[in-house]
């Protein structure tokens, strides 16, 4: 079975709008990463409740926490940086989700020891909270390359992974060789695509990420978490200084996000799933 998820706020801002923009797609997983505009690291125990209560009565699960951990300089005050990866475990927990989305450091690729001690460390703390620390590929980390990845998962014990092709794609990786390599490694996917020769984003299956060849290759239950930077939206902006280019142009974000979900539906579809009960299904 392979159940669908979203970075909802590409849908929209508020928090009662994602929640809509999933019910109407048929999904009922979150990633969550902004509420109402401000990052889901940074809630208050109280902001955190009323998210929740949202979520719940909505009918829509956290699947992830789709935190900024490790988006950072490797060289930050790790002692100090501690306590926000602390901090977002509390959150995990109160979201009732196993998961957390995160990062493996800034102008770290001569720091690699260093890399592999801070993740360890992360690796720890989530243990303590009983959820897991899933490492995604993303321009500019440590972890942005294929070999680089394959490193941390032989130096770092307890970590799981997040395959994003988009990214991969985006720093010159090969999808064939990462596919190869990574498959059998990987938590959860990333659904997200781009076309290798321009760098403009795409909706699933028009680009090089070679997502109809993974999908295929699944034989579990997993899940596909959309994150199709279709359109330029709140969350990118704040937290991301590259320029995002597209092929499509949508009028506005609801539009990019349904045309992503129905894009991605349309490929299970011609691999022979059906959808059932907000899943897909074979």
């Amino acid at each position: 079975m392979i159940k669908l998820c979203a970075f909802a706020d590409e849908y929209n801002n508020s928090l009662d709008e994602q929640i809509k923009g999933l019910k109407f797609n048929g999904i009922d997983y979150i990633e969550i990463r902004t509420v109402d505009g401000k990052n889901v690291a940074d809630l208050t125990d109280n902001e955190v409740e009323i998210a929740r209560d949202k979520l719940n009565k909505g009918g829509i699960k956290v699947w992830s926490i789709g935190s900024p951990l490790g988006k950072v300089d490797i060289n930050c005050d790790f002692e100090e940086y501690k306590k926000k990866v602390e901090r977002v475990c509390v959150i995990a927990n109160m979201f009732n989700c196993k998961n957390i989305r995160m990062f493996s450091f800034f102008n770290s690729y001569d720091k690699k020891e260093l890399v592999f001690k801070y993740l360890k460390e992360m690796v720890d703390i989530a243990n303590k909270y009983g959820v897991d620390m899933c490492h995604e590929n993303e321009k500019e980390i440590y972890g942005d390359t294929v070999d680089r990845v394959l490193e941390i998962k032989e130096n770092v014990d307890g970590l799981k992974y997040i395959y994003d092709p988009a990214n991969f794609v985006q720093c010159k990786q090969d999808a064939d060789y990462a596919i190869e390599k990574l498959f059998d490694s990987i938590l959860y996917f990333h659904i997200k695509d781009v076309i290798s020769e321009t760098d403009q984003l795409v909706p699933a299956g028009y680009g090089d990420g070679k997502i109809e060849k993974f999908i295929s290759m699944i034989n579990k239950d997993v899940t596909l978490t959309l994150e199709p930077h279709l359109a330029v939206f709140d969350a990118f902006a704040k937290i991301d200084n590259t320029q995002m280019k597209h092929k499509f142009n949508f009028e506005k974000n609801e539009d990019a996000f349904n045309f992503a979900v129905k894009s991605l539906k349309e490929i299970l579809i011609k691999l022979g799933y059906r959808e059932e009960n907000n899943a897909f299904v074979k």
